[in-house]
């Protein structure tokens, strides 16, 4: 079983950081990589051709291991969640009396874009909300994501666990949904992915688009998208060099082609050979290979299910295993004083969200028992 991490990151003593879900820290061998790679800028006499691809290919090689996907070639480098599902958007198809299914409080950049194309194309957007009972909650609320998906819908856009509380939705059972009316389902995988197991094989998305600074352990500013058959042929936000057939042969460049790259090269972001970034990212996906998703799920559970009995004997609720992650749970308790456990987090140093009347607690291999001991023992006298 994978063991404690923490030697890995440069997390200060004292501090309890319990908040990955709003952006993980850098492991201390993904700063080298991206020192190393400023370094290389000083002397760009030794960038050669080749460095343009190089270590993406071997970025999208990595994150194919990851995610269990056999074609890594429908893997690109993006900026940010925003960028992959604009993507989606300006490639899929739909008018008057379809509809896009979504989830209600779902993070902003995988809804967004599903009200800009349902106005622009006279589509309704289905927004699913949670039953406010909290009895099966996790249950019912994928059981009316089902319900919501009919002959005229067009695209389901959902994350695999809900950002704000953690809600793990049955992919699969929803695929099956969705191919059944010939709908997209696209992904947002940036609170699952590199924690919780992913499979392409298994779930089979239409696209999983995934911001790399949170779960994946990566720096800002760049992210990983997949997209599967359904956008073979699409366009690309952007007409840059580096996606057109052999732009690997930079003395051809001024012969322009009129096809792209393979697979779903098309759709990378411009620059993405990032000399700084892309380092870093690789580096952080092959610890995550190293240390296998499975682990450090296990890892989570193994450390935070203890505590989370305690939580629940102090009369806090928390959903059942089976509609929840073990990386990133929802916290909820009708009477909690906010304003006084923000200030009490605050005061012994721990790191965790608080949305509403819940909080929202996020484990990672950096973690130990002392962080979740701080963090029940701040819980416990935070209840007015």
């Amino acid at each position: 079983m994978l063991e404690s991490q923490k030697h890995l990151f440069s997390l200060e003593e004292g501090v309890h950081y319990l908040n990955c879900a709003y952006m993980s820290p850098l492991m201390k061998s993904v700063q080298e990589a991206g020192i190393q790679g400023m370094k290389g800028k000083s002397q760009p006499y030794n960038v050669s051709p080749e460095d343009f691809f190089t270590e993406t290919n071997e970025l999208r090689n990595e994150y194919a291991r990851l995610i269990d996907c056999t074609d890594p070639f429908r893997i690109v480098t993006i900026p940010s969640v925003s960028y992959g599902m604009a993507t989606v958007a300006k490639n899929m198809k739909g008018g008057k009396g379809k509809n896009i299914v979504v989830l209600a409080e779902q993070f902003p950049s995988n809804v967004y874009p599903w009200l800009k194309i349902g106005e622009s194309k006279n589509m309704e957007v289905r927004s699913v909300k949670a039953r406010d009972n909290t009895n099966e909650r996790g249950k019912q609320w994928n059981e009316d994501v089902l319900a919501a998906i009919d002959n005229n819908t067009v695209l389901v856009a959902l994350p695999h666990v809900h950002w704000s509380d953690g809600t793990l939705f049955d992919l699969k059972t929803i695929r099956k949904a969705t191919k059944e009316v010939g709908a997209l389902l696209v992904i947002d995988g940036t609170q699952s992915v590199g924690a919780l197991p992913f499979s392409i094989k298994e779930f089979q998305p239409d696209a999983l688009i995934c911001a790399g600074y949170k779960w994946l352990f990566g720096p800002y500013s760049i992210g990983l998208a997949y997209f599967g058959e359904a956008f073979d042929n699409g366009e690309p936000l952007e007409e840059n060099w580096i996606n057109r057939l052999n732009s690997e042969d930079f003395s051809g460049l001024v012969k322009y082609s009129p096809e792209y790259q393979k697979g779903s090269l098309r759709y990378e972001v411009g620059e993405h050979s990032n000399f700084i970034l892309i380092p870093m990212m690789l580096q952080a996906i092959r610890q995550l290979n190293s240390w296998k998703i499975q682990e450090i799920q296990e890892y989570a559970k193994h450390l935070g299910n203890p505590w989370l009995e305690k939580l629940k004997e102090k009369g806090f609720e928390i959903e059942d295993s089976k509609y929840r992650g073990s990386h990133l749970i929802g916290i909820r308790k009708l009477n909690l004083n906010v304003n006084k456990l923000q200030q009490n987090l605050k005061d012994h140093k721990i790191f965790a969200s608080v949305r509403g009347n819940s909080v929202r607690l996020a484990i990672n291999v950096f973690n130990e028992d002392e962080d979740l001991n701080e963090f029940v023992k701040v819980m416990g006298i935070s209840i007015s």
